[in-house]
């Protein structure tokens, strides 16, 4: 049964109605009109839904609503400037200076992606390598792989 749930989107205290076992994406696009992440699958394999929850990238397609609390900070494209005081995220910048958009339909999860990979290897204190980016496992229908792994290296720079 649909209950009030009180998150935190983009730096923003929201409360919606929603199921426990309502997935997020469908939160985040169908009640809070955050479009930056897409629909792709529906079952946590293409990615392009990727968004952040405490920092750490995650597909909102496949997380219940219930599982998350309202000090979880969940942060979408849509909220990646406002981790670096406003105006577009160095990865962002990175992305347009490669050209690496074509449809740009998965670049969203792609950019959340990247931004969490480079955070993550900054913890652990080491550079981002080939092997980390051959792990991403974003799909690109449009097949811009070599400019985004040049855009997430200068972004990584940047950042």
């Amino acid at each position: 049964m649909p209950k009030k749930r009180t998150l935190r989107v983009n730096g923003q205290k929201v409360t919606v109605r929603a199921g426990k076992n309502e997935r997020l994406l469908w939160v985040l696009r169908d009640r809070l009109g955050v479009t930056g992440p897409k629909y792709g699958c529906g079952i946590n394999v293409c990615k392009a839904c990727t968004s952040h929850v405490n920092g750490k990238a995650v597909n909102p397609c496949s997380i219940p609503v219930g599982k998350l609390g309202p000090r979880d900070e969940i942060t979408t494209i849509e909220g990646l400037p406002k981790t670096v005081g406003g105006g577009l995220h160095p990865m962002q910048q990175a992305w347009i200076d490669h050209d690496v958009s074509q449809c740009g339909y998965c670049q969203p999860g792609q950019i959340m992606e990247a931004v969490a990979l480079v955070r993550r290897t900054r913890e652990e204190r080491r550079q981002v390598t080939e092997a980390d980016l051959d792990a991403i496992r974003n799909i690109c229908r449009c097949g811009t792989y070599q400019r985004i792994r040049a855009a997430i290296k200068d972004g990584a720079s940047r950042m």
